[in-house]
């Protein structure tokens, strides 16, 4: 499968090493402003060689839109983009080609398919992200419209944690530092740690909280369909991702359901600790888009340990969702390994690699969010009477 979505449908190409990464984007509303400047932007958060605790392969990412716009605005037709690969030192992965690395897919790849492409990892490659992003830059344009937002950040790198409460924090900080941690002192700690390993030659991981704001009532599917299912299968075939939970997850298991339970109010209540979504017809500016009507909700609830989805539904509440990244796979130190014949050997990496995934699998994440979200919200405008 190399295709996301239902409606709103990403299909992507490309390889680590090959001449470029790119895609098609399938079901993108007419009339949308595209603002190439921010697709350029998002790329440009996700690429390597951003600062010192990143990879040192340097790529200009830029994206060639090749078609589906036509004087700056989406036309309904599909949008192909590519992204060239301009810095390749595929030399680096000689020493990998008849050796398997631990952790990583060329193990699995070669019995799947009975070949695989060494170099970089090839299509399992952490570079194929790039399709991902310009695909969620381009739904991000939609959302916009629509007064949806969609923020992550990292909110944990190895034992170093901030608080789960997002709202704790002004998000707006996370660009400001190269971790992308909204805390400016636990962002320094995350990156001295960062620092320390990628010196050992060794690896880290952590985790991202993402926020989404503004979502209506009535996205997602009862049954198979459910939004947080969506989100979570999502968020799983991120690269290096390990666990996904939402809402308070698996920290509300020791409490009460007296305690978790989230009570109903009115919007006009005062007493509401979730932020309130109730004027977001009113503020979303969808001129160019008045075929995607937007839902409303007329109810709050008092808290949000539900994380903006009951029942597999949103309920007009902040979505809010941790995802958790193993330690990245390639060391630069000696590792047991063996041979394509199963012979025992060692392995040392050579190359250009990140000691920690987190500060560039920030974009990914939001990414996959506002492709998730936008795909269930016209999923649910192509069901209404």
């Amino acid at each position: 499968m190399n295709t996301f979505g239902n409606i709103f449908r990403l299909t992507t190409f490309g390889e680590s090493h090959g001449e470029a990464i790119g895609g098609v984007v399938d079901g993108m509303p007419a009339g949308i402003d595209i603002d190439v400047d921010f697709i350029q932007a998002e790329l440009n958060r996700r690429r390597p060689g951003q600062s010192k605790i990143t990879t040192s392969r340097q790529e200009a990412d830029q994206v060639e839109l090749l078609s589906g716009v036509f004087e700056g605005k989406s036309t309904g037709c599909p949008i192909g983009f590519i992204v060239r690969n301009t810095n390749q030192h595929s030399q680096d992965y000689e020493n990998m080609r008849n050796v398997f690395r631990p952790s990583h897919a060329d193990y699995t790849y070669q019995q799947k398919y009975g070949i695989r492409d060494h170099r970089g990892g090839g299509r399992s490659s952490a570079r194929i992200t790039i399709s991902r992003c310009v695909g969620g830059a381009l739904a991000k344009l939609v959302l916009k419209q629509l007064g949806i937002s969609v923020q992550a950040y990292t909110s944990q790198v190895g034992d170093i944690a901030l608080e789960r409460d997002y709202r704790l924090y002004d998000l707006s900080l996370t660009e400001t530092n190269a971790v992308r941690c909204p805390d400016a002192q636990k962002a320094a700690e995350m990156e001295a740690l960062i620092t320390q390993v990628k010196g050992e030659g060794d690896t880290i991981g952590g985790v991202i909280t993402c926020v989404i704001k503004g979502c209506p009532t009535g996205l997602g599917e009862p049954e198979f369909g459910k939004l947080h299912a969506a989100l979570g299968g999502a968020m799983l075939s991120i690269n290096a991702v390990k666990g996904f939970e939402y809402g308070e997850g698996f920290s509300g298991v020791t409490a009460r359901g007296s305690e978790q339970n989230d009570i109903f109010i009115s919007e006009h209540s005062e007493n509401s600790e979730s932020s309130d979504n109730s004027k977001y017809a009113e503020s979303s500016d969808s001129s160019h888009i008045s075929h995607l009507s937007p839902l409303t909700s007329h109810l709050l609830t008092k808290t949000n340990h539900s994380g903006g989805i009951q029942g597999g539904i949103s309920n007009g509440q902040d979505i809010y969702f941790r995802v958790a990244f193993k330690p990245v796979a390639t060391l630069l130190r000696e590792q047991d390994t063996v041979d394509v014949e199963g012979n025992p050997t060692t392995l040392t990496a050579k190359g250009r690699h990140d000691p920690c995934v987190l500060p560039r699998a920030v974009p990914v994440v939001e990414a996959m969010a506002a492709m998730t979200i936008l795909d269930h919200f016209m999923l649910y405008q192509s069901k209404k009477v």
